[in-house]
Formats: C-alpha cells, structure tokens, sequence
C-alpha cells in the first residue's frame, strides 16, 4: 500500500509539473484563480492519505503532501489578489 501512494505521489508531482508547464504565461494566472476551489481537494487527500497507512512513512509522506497542497492554494490566493490589485484605478486608493 505504501508503494502504492508513494507512486501516486510522485506520478501526481510529475503530472502537474508537466502540466503547468504546457501553460501559456498569459492564461496561468486567470487558470489558477479559476481553480483555486478545486485544489482543496488536494488537502482533503492528503489527510486521508496520511491516514491510510499505519507506520511513519506514510504520515511524513501525507504531511509532505498536505504542506505542498496547503502551499499551492495559499499562493493561488496570494497571485489572485495580486492580479486583481493590478486592475484597480488609482482613484480608488483615495
């Protein structure tokens, strides 16, 4: 079983890598605002998988993914605001 999620993982790390890189800068930031909702998923499994397995390993490699996932629509959020920010005039900050 540990195997198992160890091969999802990387897989899944690999797969977004490729992923993301396929996109075109100009639509990265509106994609990532877009899907910001979705990636709470990838928290809920990583706290099922962090459960799932008896044993050390598996509760560091669910961690490790929970802090990756955490980190991902943190910064999602963060380059969200960041890009609504841009599109604010400046008679508003007044």
């Amino acid at each position: 079983m540990l195997v198992l999620l160890l091969f999802i993982f990387v897989l899944a790390a690999f797969l977004g890598f490729e992923l993301i890189q396929k996109v075109p800068s100009q639509l990265h930031t509106p994609l990532m605002s877009g899907s910001n909702a979705i990636s709470g998923i990838t928290i809920v499994g990583a706290i099922i998988a962090s459960g799932a397995i008896e044993g050390k390993m598996g509760i560091i490699l669910g961690f490790i993914a929970l802090i990756l996932a955490t980190i991902n629509v943190v910064g999602g959020y963060m380059v969200t605001d960041r890009m609504l920010a841009m599109f604010h005039s400046k008679k508003d900050d007044k």
